[in-house]
């Protein structure tokens, strides 16, 4: 499968390699496709590898040009710009792994929230795209290798609202390792998901690490 990863951030280039280790064949989008390759530091593991996909680099429009799914890994108010800069191909699946975190003030908010999720904002914005909000409550390692957080025995939500789409992305989660995946609903549950990142970072602190969860005890 091709896909496009939107961004050369911390989370794209966890992104791009987990899949690329699963054989699909991963286009990384960037604002500047010459100094993306210095960035991401992953061609030369995965260009033409017999055991894994191939990793390339090229604008955001490049990235998802015949893409069969799209990930969203852009910062969060940078997302919809981005996505509008990629030119996504009409009932394509978009993966939308981002939060809309705000660091600005003392403590970190969102931008939106309680009656908005930036996984709506985004469905509204491309109507055509089929948005699938999912792996926004974890690191961006864990995205990829879940092992790397209690063995993988945690809990990955997924919202949207075509069926179908969740399926592809569900069974793609399947692949990547994760166990116990929860389809919440439609596109208006990200509302949570994505707040659960408000404790999430604060918990950070007496943690004393980013490799933790949650997990839902039923």
């Amino acid at each position: 499968m091709k896909i496009a990863v939107l961004g050369t951030g911390m989370v794209g280039r966890a992104v791009a390699v987990g899949l690329a280790r699963l054989g699909h064949d991963v286009v990384v989008g960037s604002r500047d496709p010459s100094e993306a390759p210095a960035k991401l530091n992953l061609l030369d593991a995965f260009v033409g590898s017999a055991d894994h996909g191939q990793v390339s680099v090229g604008s955001y429009a490049e990235a998802s040009s015949g893409a069969d799914l799209v990930v969203n890994a852009l910062h969060g108010r940078g997302a919809i710009a981005g996505i509008w800069a990629a030119a996504i191909a009409d009932d394509t699946v978009l993966l939308d792994v981002a939060n809309p975190l705000d660091f600005t003030g003392e403590l970190p908010t969102l931008f939106v929230a309680n009656d908005d999720s930036l996984g709506e904002q985004i469905q509204r914005e491309f109507p055509s795209l089929r948005v699938v909000k999912s792996l926004n409550t974890m690191t961006a390692e864990a995205m990829v290798d879940p092992t790397l957080v209690n063995g993988g025995d945690f809990t990955t939500f997924v919202s949207g609202n075509d069926d179908a789409a969740k399926a592809q992305v569900i069974s793609l989660l399947v692949a990547l390792g994760h166990q116990d995946v929860i389809d919440v609903g439609d596109i208006t549950t990200a509302r949570g998901t994505e707040a659960m990142m408000l404790a999430w970072i604060r918990l950070m602190g007496p943690i004393e690490s980013p490799y933790f969860t949650w997990k839902v005890a039923r």
